[in-house]
């Protein structure tokens, strides 16, 4: 599937991560015209846990995971854990060829308890797909407790800075789409 597809890397239903990875790929969806397909960590199943390859997921994980792998852009989310990104949420990306991202336009984001965790995207999230040499926009989206209520419901400052996020990955996707059709 083409298209904008989030990844949240949480357990929990519903979840924070969960909440700020769809508005953001909704809004994206809405904004270009694409597809939006979000899942999170529970939709991966058992098999995530025990897999070396991507060929040991589940059959459903597997699809998920090439579709985030064929996927126009992607957004990612994870909960903030002892100032790092959720252990399971790593081991995905750990399955992955580095070449797979190559280019890929990304918006990242993250939750967590307090402020005190704000640093993750850019001392976590960002190297981590540097690495895979994929095209983070400038603008992540961290979210404390206070900016997503119980219901899901995004506060006004969060849904402004994620607005200026999601606005850098359509003009990102934008661009690819130039350069594909010149």
């Amino acid at each position: 599937m083409a298209g904008i597809v989030g990844f949240a890397g949480s357990f929990s239903q519903p979840s924070r991560p969960r909440s700020l990875v769809q508005a953001a790929v909704d809004d994206a969806a809405h904004r270009t015209g694409l597809r939006g397909l979000v899942f999170d960590l529970g939709d991966l199943g058992a098999s995530l846990g025990t897999a070396k390859r991507i060929d040991d997921l589940g059959q459903d994980a597997r699809k998920l995971v090439e579709s985030l792998l064929a996927a126009d852009a992607i957004v990612v989310g994870s909960p903030v854990y002892k100032g790092s990104y959720t252990g399971l949420f790593k081991h995905l990306f750990d399955l992955i060829e580095p070449e797979a991202l190559r280019g890929k336009p990304v918006l990242l984001t993250a939750t967590g308890g307090g402020d005190r965790h704000a640093l993750v995207i850019e001392h976590q999230l960002r190297p981590l797909f540097g690495f895979f040499e994929a095209a983070s926009v400038p603008t992540g989206v961290y979210a404390g407790a206070a900016d997503i209520d119980r219901d899901g419901q995004l506060s006004a400052p969060l849904r402004a800075r994620l607005d200026a996020a999601v606005g850098q990955l359509s003009a990102a996707l934008a661009r690819d789409r130039l350069e594909t059709a010149a």
